[in-house]
């Protein structure tokens, strides 16, 4: 196979996986679906797994990452509706492919890894908007200490083996984390909450 016709199958695959997964799901945003067809994602996937890009689910990138399924990101920047006056943190997968649909459309946009995010003990407040490309099942007071007042985070929340997309919002120096819909979203171990006995 030419590299043309590679990429022309490709395209093929971008625009069914808008059609037939993102459209049939309710994001129909013109804005996010022009910057989904516009990024490829076999770019931002391992070699081997470049032919399995636009399927329905996660792709793993390594032994504890894995890039979540185009309807994640796609619901997640629906909730999150970006702008352009945006500074924004993203908490990386591993893979660069939500800060390349994102960039474009943000003032600024920082991309820290997951063990990176997971340290922090203190937040500047300088955020407008927190991505986290991922599940977590707690969030750091120093990752949320990042978000400015009014500022709004967008993360999938684990809870007894269920994950779901969550919004946060801070109002008033404090913040919570409200469930928006049941979806797998692949975990981020760095994020995981302490085990605890039980009896």
């Amino acid at each position: 196979m030419t590299i043309t016709a590679e990429r022309t199958d490709f395209t093929a695959a971008r625009r069914a996986m808008i059609d037939s997964q993102l459209r049939v799901s309710g994001v129909n945003a013109p804005w996010l679906l022009d910057a989904v067809a516009r990024v490829p994602r076999e770019d931002f996937v391992p070699a081997a797994a470049r032919g399995h890009a636009y399927i329905d689910r996660a792709i793993p990138l390594d032994a504890a990452h894995a890039l979540p399924a185009p309807l994640v990101h796609g619901l997640m920047l629906t909730h999150a509706e970006p702008r352009s006056d945006d500074r924004v943190l993203l908490v990386s997968c591993g893979s660069d492919y939500l800060a390349a649909l994102v960039g474009p459309m943000v003032a600024t946009l920082d991309v820290v890894s997951a063990a990176d995010a997971a340290a922090r003990t203190k937040g500047m407040g300088q955020y407008s908007l927190i991505l986290i490309d991922g599940a977590i099942e707690q969030l750091p007071v120093g990752l949320a200490g990042e978000l400015a007042e009014g500022g709004r985070i967008l993360t999938g929340l684990a809870s007894r083996s269920v994950t779901r997309l969550a919004l946060g919002r801070k109002l008033g120096g404090a913040m919570s984390l409200l469930p928006i819909t049941d979806i797998g979203i692949p975990l981020l171990g760095e994020f995981a909450a302490p085990k605890s006995w039980s009896f």
